[in-house]
């Protein structure tokens, strides 16, 4: 007779995330900014520091309203270099910590401690430890939350900013979560908010206690289903390691003044040219091109196209790319013109040793791709910037802010 044992659920899954990460690079490597509101970009805000929050300042703001609601703030250019070597250094703590590590992004990741207990001590204790060496070694102040779901514990380390650690033990998880507001739903964005909110839903909880049919009718059937799910802390997924990303993009802020379809254009060769070199270096291709845009209004539109085959190549990429613009440019005209756009390239597949992609008839390499090989090795040699594409030089599309990776 086989003689069923049931495992008591542990919290035991941690989500780490780098406070204010740009903004606290700065202020560790510039004494002089620290307890001052300081914010990294430069025509955008990227980042802002925790004395720079308190004022209203938020990403994404345009640099002129930040400094109208901080007369005092301090605005410093990003060193994308000094983030990522940061973070690289940050995450080799989360692998020290456990083989179990999922990078989210540059400043945050899951780490599952389950059957860590007899040689690293209790959850807590590892979250405590992991805190401990990333502000000792790398100087940098960074929160945790600890829960049983991934989900639950992304919330938690929401909660216990800035520079804490919040522990959800698994028989107080719904009297945690059902107070919070239901923006901390993931999929809960500005739009569902503000339709929940017409029907007087304004928890965590509310959502819960709705009949499922009811929330679908307000939200969908794919949305409804899962905020119902995350509403009851309804979260199967484990902690992945090695899992390569679906896209690769980057993103450009252009600032408040209008720009023409010309300098647009140019912005969008940019991006093209950077987001293809890194999936080539990556040993990428994909096939659905996706623009992102957001408007003077601060509204968004997303619209996307895909080839017939996955390619690496940046001729019809951008071709794809340019497509797509051409076919929004009335949507943007009629919303007074863009503050950002993003490109990113989806249905990846890799491409080592020539596997994942399908080569279309006729066999041979085309200018396209002798043309990435050989800016791909100058600029592997000399530098990004050692080479630039003509129809760039000399353009009014150089807005101050350095484009962005996804």
């Amino acid at each position: 007779m086989c003689e069923r044992v049931f495992v008591k659920p542990t919290a035991s899954i941690l989500h780490a995330d780098l406070d204010s990460f740009y903004a606290s690079v700065e202020q560790r490597d510039d004494p002089s900014l620290r307890g001052k509101p300081v914010v990294a970009g430069g025509g955008v805000v990227l980042a802002a520091s925790y004395e720079a929050k308190r004022y209203g300042v938020r990403t994404a703001m345009p640099e002129h309203k930040a400094r109208r609601l901080c007369p005092d703030l301090i605005v410093v250019p990003a060193r994308f270099d000094a983030y990522s070597q940061a973070s690289k250094d940050v995450f080799e703590i989360f692998h020290d910590t456990s083989p179990l590590v999922e990078g989210i992004s540059i400043d945050e990741a899951f780490l599952d401690v389950t059957g860590l207990r007899t040689i690293s001590g209790t959850p807590v204790e590892i979250a405590s430890k992991l805190r401990a060496d990333v502000r000792d070694k790398i100087g940098l102040p960074i929160t945790v939350g600890v829960a049983r779901t991934k989900f639950l514990a992304k919330v938690a380390s929401g909660v216990g900013k800035p520079d804490g650690l919040l522990l959800v033990e698994p028989e107080g998880e719904l009297d945690f979560l059902h107070p919070l507001p239901v923006d901390k739903l993931w999929g809960v964005g500005a739009i569902t908010a503000a339709k929940l909110d017409a029907r007087g839903i304004r928890t965590v909880g509310e959502v819960a206690a709705m009949d499922l049919a009811v929330l679908t009718t307000i939200v969908g059937v794919a949305s409804g289903r899962q905020l119902h799910a995350l509403a009851h802390n309804v979260d199967a997924r484990r902690v992945e390691t090695g899992r390569r990303r679906g896209s690769i993009g980057s993103q450009q802020a252009l600032g408040r003044r209008p720009r023409t379809r010309d300098e647009i254009a140019v912005v969008l060769l940019r991006l093209v040219d950077r987001v293809t070199r890194r999936m080539r270096r990556a040993d990428r291709a994909g096939r659905t091109v996706t623009l992102r845009f957001r408007f003077a209004d601060f509204t968004r539109a997303t619209r996307a196209s895909s080839l017939p085959q996955p390619t690496s190549a940046t001729t019809p990429l951008l071709a794809t790319a340019r497509a797509v613009l051409d076919q929004s440019w009335e949507m943007i005209d009629e919303r007074g013109g863009l503050t950002l756009i993003g490109l990113s390239i989806g249905n990846l597949v890799d491409v080592r040793d020539g596997v994942g992609i399908q080569l279309s008839l006729p066999f041979e390499r085309s200018q396209s791709d002798v043309l990435d090989t050989a800016l791909d090795a100058v600029r592997d040699r000399f530098g990004a910037a050692s080479l630039t594409r003509a129809a760039t030089v000399g353009s009014n599309a150089d807005f101050g802010v350095p484009m962005l990776p996804d």
